[in-house]
């Protein structure tokens, strides 16, 4: 349909909200709560336009255009209301930005420089000072700091389908809040951090782990080994001011070590890992007739999904740990070992796309490596461990390297350190969503078969649709695969398995969308376009590596000849795998 904007005529979509006719045609309209595919709420009316023959300003974001609708988005009324609108907000936000962790990537701050606003117009209006909510593992929230966009409300509802939080109160005691204002750590919140990621301003970041990472680091008593997921390869060059997507593995493993850490080593080798165990678990239920569908049990924000909101179906989840899990396990026993060190003095420090990762890093069973070394060492309960210490997002790492003064886009390529650092295109590929069915069946084909997969490509499970589904055939034997991202759609799956009419043997589920590039400790904005350009590194990097199968990593092969003897044995059920429960509250 034809309209007017700013008194040209143009051609848009019929059906088109002001603000997407806008933007079609290279006019930017500033906006605030909308968000586009998560929020639409149009609760700050910073968006607002004023067109012919309506008594006040209209908000682009929600109203959709007319056949000769005449839009000015630039009029002196509609820029005096969006200048007044943003004021009222910065009334009762806190004056910190130089010591906030969003400063200088802060939707309210660019916008108010946008707007040309340099001063504090209005009083205080809100009364009482909010608490800040520490309660959680992965994330804090800092009330003061919200804005009352609703943007976390909306993805947490709508796609993960948790409802963690929501708005309570009215008026000037409205704010953001959890059931009985108890706090995130407190209800049955996820971790997956998804809020952090939409939040336009401080009010909800990880809980950061940065200083205590520093003081390991200078500690001459301490061997820091360093873990890298394989999102991060893909997010850490953005955070660092280089393309969305650009894929810097060797600068990445250069700068840790301007860092400091004593060894780089690489999830991935653990990734392959747990394709080794968990491909075998599925082919042992399939053979014994084990329960199914299995379902892949790597991304802790699902398991904490399962745990809260399914507890009935948790037989169905492998017993798997995370390659994050796995990794820490087998640093400080087999790398141990290996190398002669005192577990004690073992730090893993992990760098993940995910807050959620915080969270499992600390849940009371992922201590494998304690339980092995307690008699051999005599360990007292008061000399505790962890297997994985720290988990840093890949925003965390980002700072460090900033703090460090690490010329980031300069560094040289510098490959991993072994026996904790070879892996495979499999392992790559567990950044995406699909990937982790992917890898997977690249293994159990042959593992099944005995024969050759000459081409790994399962492409069937790539891409970014909620839910996915797939039939594979292993040598005359079809099973049918299903894959989902977003909290939302796992639940989905789970209600057709616990109605029993889930047609499928094997599911991976992932927590946030497009899977770990888009984790909630990746850089920010992570949006549809940031994903597909993360997507396309990392299929790009499996596509260049040697080696496809996990089943194929000479290290894989090491560890399991002279540690872990065999897929599902003693030691690999000790360190390797877990269980799960329901959480109460």
């Amino acid at each position: 349909m034809e309209i007017n904007i700013n008194n040209r005529p143009v051609q848009v979509a019929e059906g088109a909200t002001i603000l997407e006719a806008c933007r079609s045609v290279g006019i930017e309209v500033p906006t605030l709560c909308y968000l586009k595919d998560v929020s639409q709420n149009a609760s700050c009316g910073v968006c607002v336009v004023e067109v012919k023959g309506a008594k006040s300003l209209l908000r682009s974001c929600i109203t959709q255009v007319t056949e000769g609708m005449e839009i000015s988005t630039n009029s002196p009324r509609a820029m005096q209301a969006r200048k007044v609108n943003v004021e009222l907000l910065l009334a009762n936000h806190p004056q910190d930005c130089l010591i906030c962790d969003r400063n200088g990537n802060c939707e309210l701050q660019e916008l108010t420089h946008a707007l040309g606003i340099s001063a504090r117009r209005f009083v205080r209006t809100r009364k009482e000072l909010l608490v800040k909510d520490e309660t959680s593992l992965s994330l804090v929230r800092n009330p003061e700091k919200c804005i009352l966009c609703g943007r976390c409300v909306a993805v947490c509802s709508q796609m993960q389908g948790v409802k963690a939080i929501d708005f309570s109160g009215r008026g000037l005691k409205s704010k953001i809040s959890t059931f009985l204002d108890s706090g995130l750590g407190l209800v049955a919140c996820s971790n997956c951090g998804q809020c952090a990621l939409v939040c336009p301003t401080g009010a909800i970041t990880e809980r950061s782990s940065v200083s205590e990472v520093w003081a390991a680091l200078q500690d001459p008593g301490k061997i820091v080994l360093v873990q890298t997921a394989p999102a991060v390869r893909v997010g850490i060059g953005e955070a660092m001011g280089m393309p969305y997507g650009s894929l810097v593995t060797g600068q990445m493993v250069a700068g840790l070590r301007r860092l400091g850490f004593s060894k780089v080593f690489d999830t991935n080798f653990a990734a392959d890992l747990t394709i080794i165990e968990e491909g075998n678990e599925l082919l042992h239920r399939i053979r014994t007739g084990g329960e199914l569908p299995m379902i892949t049990s790597c991304s802790p924000g699902w398991i904490k999904f399962i745990e809260d909101f399914y507890p009935g179906l948790l037989r169905h989840l492998s017993t798997c740990k995370s390659p994050q899990q796995m990794f820490g396990a087998v640093a400080k026993t087999y790398y141990a070992e290996k190398t002669g060190v005192d577990p004690r003095s073992i730090v893993v420090v992990s760098i993940m796309p995910c807050t959620a990762k915080k969270y499992e890093a600390k849940r009371p069973e992922m201590d494998g490596a304690f339980h092995y070394w307690k008699e051999k060492l005599k360990l007292k309960d008061e000399e505790h461990f962890f297997d994985v210490d720290f988990s840093l997002t890949t925003r965390e790492l980002a700072r460090m390297f900033s703090e460090s003064g690490v010329n980031f886009s300069s560094l040289p390529e510098e490959r991993f350190d072994s026996p904790l650092g070879e892996s495979t295109g499999a392992a790559v590929i567990f950044g995406a969503t699909g990937g982790v069915m992917e890898a997977a069946l690249r293994t159990a084909y042959e593992v099944y078969t005995g024969k050759t997969l000459h081409d790994v490509n399962f492409t069937s499970v790539r891409g970014f649709q909620g839910i996915k589904e797939a039939d594979v055939n292993l040598n005359g034997t079809v099973i049918k695969v299903a894959v989902a991202h977003t909290l939302k759609n796992a639940g989905i799956l789970l209600e057709q398995i616990k109605n029993g009419t889930s047609p499928y043997v094997f599911i991976e589920v992932m927590t946030c969308p497009g899977g770990c590039l888009g984790g909630g400790g990746q850089p920010i904005p992570t949006n549809a376009e940031t994903r597909e350009k993360r997507a396309e590194s990392i299929y790009y990097d499996d596509d260049h590596k040697a080696i496809r199968k996990s089943h194929e990593n000479p290290e894989i092969t090491a560890i399991y000849a002279d540690f872990l003897k065999k897929p599902l044995g003693e030691k690999s059920h000790h360190l390797l795998h877990t269980h799960y429960m329901k959480r109460e509250y």
